[in-house]
């Protein structure tokens, strides 16, 4: 008995030795398949950009000196408008379009897209209101004088309002360098906050909503807000030295993305928001960004055994994806 006790302790040892093994493999094939196409475009696509790039470059460098003359001696007031009001701009710009869907159920080429049918149809406006007051609390009270405090650190690390524009392929390296940290950052602070003790006194005010909508993208416990929204976004940049039109457009690209996937619309031709709209339904998937930390782990085989998972694509045409891949009624 105990010979074959041992025997199948071995045989379960090697099964999730090849399990991991397997798992680096697909990935380390998909991100270098993912490298080899983009030297693949170097040639083509990042050549116009960098073009694009340079023939405005004089323009832009022009603007940003005169943005240097404007703030002399109180860089840091520039540096805290451009880290966190400007992408505080894109964020609540595109979730003023998408409140007046969730409000309103119209338009209907909008609406038509929801992935939760039923939910938040329309939204309840005591829910949205307490919401956005606890978003403003973050953006205001939370995130804007942790920023300001950074900017001496920074300064002395990098000195964020240097004079100088960085490179457009100096930016390309970093924006692949702040996306790596922030899938690992996010992934494992956000499966700590799902720890019983963390989830009942923090995580949970985030789940409130089991069928999101955009602007509960930053919806979320004051220190959740740090350790999970602003840590993984921040931490690149302070690693990198950045210059702050990086980060600008950094922090901005964050924060329209986790809107994108809170949004609870498939739309046409933008990322699939399935992934993170499953995690908010089923809680205990889907944890990343990227997904790659999630299939390591093997914290999405649920979701890749339902529709959402067939669903979870660029969609290219016009037709609502809950329409040609409709739910199981089990599900």
């Amino acid at each position: 008995m105990k010979g074959e006790a041992a025997s199948v302790l071995r045989s379960e040892k090697s099964k999730q030795k090849g399990h991991i093994w397997g798992s680096v493999r697909r990935t380390a094939f998909i991100l270098g398949s993912g490298l080899l196409l983009l030297v693949a475009l170097r040639n083509s696509v990042t050549w116009h950009l960098q073009r694009f790039w340079g023939a405005s470059g004089f323009f832009w460098q022009g603007q940003w000196e005169r943005l240097l003359s404007t703030f002399e001696g109180k860089e840091w007031i520039l540096f805290t408008i451009g880290a966190t009001q400007v992408p505080a701009l894109f964020f609540w710009s595109f979730n003023g379009l998408l409140l007046v869907v969730d409000t309103t159920g119209k338009p209907n080429f909008i609406s038509r897209y929801r992935i939760q049918i039923g939910k938040n149809e329309p939204v309840d406006p005591v829910r949205l209101q307490q919401s956005i007051r606890t978003v403003l609390f973050n953006q205001y009270v939370v995130s804007l004088p942790i920023t300001a405090f950074l900017y001496p650190f920074l300064k002395w690390w990098g000195d964020p309002c240097r004079r100088e524009l960085p490179t457009f392929h100096w930016f390309l390296l970093e924006l692949t360098i702040f996306t790596l940290i922030e899938e690992v950052m996010f992934y494992y602070s956000h499966r700590l906050l799902h720890y019983p003790a963390f989830y009942k006194k923090i995580h949970k005010k985030h789940h409130e909503w089991t069928a999101p909508i955009g602007v509960i993208a930053l919806y979320a416990h004051p220190i959740e807000h740090v350790a999970s929204n602003m840590l993984p976004a921040m931490l690149g940049p302070l690693l990198m030295g950045s210059h702050l039109s990086s980060i600008t457009m950094w922090i901005s690209l964050v924060l329209i993305i986790t809107t994108i996937s809170h949004c609870g619309y498939h739309l046409p031709f933008l990322p699939s928001p399935e992934f993170h709209d499953y995690h908010h339904l089923k809680f205990t998937q889907c944890y990343g960004v990227l997904g790659v930390l999630d299939h390591l782990h093997r914290t999405d085989t649920v979701f890749k055994q339902s529709k959402a998972y067939k669903r979870h694509v660029l969609l290219l045409g016009f037709t609502p994806l809950s329409q040609s891949i409709p739910d199981s009624p089990k599900e």
